[in-house]
């Protein structure tokens, strides 16, 4: 039995378990939406990059995504980091993707904010000022993750083609046609395809160079990555990408199996070659 909807911007696809468990998985996506949205002027995430106090008061659903986050920027020392919210807006990405005019002035670099200052408590969290958050990255992976938690059969869970698995392997398709056999864990790509604009006349899109604070002029059009779980992949794609030439040796020494796609050229990392077993990757 599968199910389809969207959600957090991508289809969302369920694949095993009951329509009970179907229902929750929808339920449990609209309320990291609604917590989470860059979009919804009613969600946590804007409350609280809207808060002009340095010590802000949130829920513990908001705060364990946010410790995901740091702890992603201290893994890939600040490659990934979660205080780049006001540089995606500069590069235009202030809206839904299908509301964003076709072209406009690009806005001024944003002054940097620096996530190591950021502490998270039980029921707080203080972060220096200017820091504006983007959690979108983290709170999509895992969703996937506790979605697939809620499965109550073997199955898997898709978001945007980042996928998690419970119980069974499932054939998954990545950039430039071929299909993997993931039998455990996660899979995650990172790429612009599906997320690009124009401002100033030139290309834009969401991946943010914490360096430049402006898109990454990465030489790969997408990263797929494995890991333990959803989240683990999603880091690992964000980080082989934004790392760009360096991404494959990077994800290699971390002992983390990786896909990079350039144009016509694909280029796998010695983890991802040991991987691969008759058209199938182990995670």
């Amino acid at each position: 039995m599968s199910a389809t909807f969207r959600a957090m911007g991508c289809e969302v696809i369920v694949a095993g378990g009951s329509r009970g468990a179907h229902a929750a998985i929808e339920r449990l996506f609209e309320e990291r939406e609604s917590l989470f949205s860059r979009f919804r002027a009613e969600s946590e995430l804007c409350r609280v990059n809207e808060s002009p106090s340095p010590i802000v008061a949130a829920s513990s659903e908001f705060l364990r995504a946010l410790g995901a986050a740091l702890d992603a920027a201290r893994a890939t020392d600040g490659v990934v980091d979660p205080t780049l919210g006001a540089a995606i807006v500069a590069a235009g990405y202030d809206d839904d993707l299908a509301e964003l005019p076709a072209d406009g002035p690009l806005a001024p670099e944003p002054p940097p904010a620096d996530w190591r200052r950021i502490r998270v408590g039980k029921r707080l969290l203080v972060r220096p000022p200017g820091a504006v958050l983007d959690l979108n990255g983290v709170v999509k992976a895992m969703a996937v993750d506790d979605a697939v938690a809620l499965l109550d059969a073997p199955g898997h869970v898709s978001a945007g083609g980042d996928v998690a698995v419970r119980g069974e392997p499932v054939l998954v398709g990545v950039p430039g046609g071929d299909m993997v056999l993931l039998q455990e864990g996660g899979l995650a790509t990172s790429g612009t395809a599906t997320r690009s604009w124009r401002r100033g006349g030139r290309p834009q899109h969401h991946l943010i160079d914490p360096e430049t604070r402006r898109p990454s002029r990465s030489p790969w059009s997408f990263v797929t990555a494995a890991g333990r779980d959803c989240l683990a992949a999603d880091v690992a794609a964000k980080a082989g990408f934004l790392l760009g030439p360096a991404g494959p040796a990077w994800l290699d020494d971390r002992g983390v199996a990786a896909r990079f796609v350039a144009g016509d050229a694909i280029v796998c990392n010695h983890c991802w070659q040991r991987s691969v077993v008759h058209e199938g990757v182990r995670s």
